[in-house]
């Protein structure tokens, strides 16, 4: 069964939650501060898989961590399972420019 992305961020997350894996959003040349508004995508999301036992970064701290400064602030937000995304941490402590 081949899991593909949806393009909704709860029914992405519900996915990977329920099948493994990682549910990232990093920033791109359009959006480098990120597409997902803090305060009512990434924080609820990084909440919910938290306290599931997983792990929702910014790539570099806990998406939980930040204090937004504006009510539509953007983020970036890598979450899913503990061990998954802590290999992804690894990966990018090896290959940071």
């Amino acid at each position: 069964m081949a899991l593909r992305y949806v393009g909704s961020m709860v029914a992405d997350v519900h996915r990977t939650m329920l099948n493994g894996g990682i549910f990232l959003y990093p920033a791109t040349q359009d959006a480098p501060k990120g597409k997902l508004r803090y305060l009512y995508e990434c924080a609820p999301m990084a909440f919910l898989v938290e306290q599931a036992g997983g792990i929702a970064t910014t790539g570099e701290r806990a998406v939980l961590d930040h204090v937004p400064t504006d009510i539509h602030e953007r983020g970036l937000i890598y979450l899913g399972s503990k061990l998954d995304v802590e290999e992804m941490l690894s990966f990018f402590a090896k290959y940071k420019e």
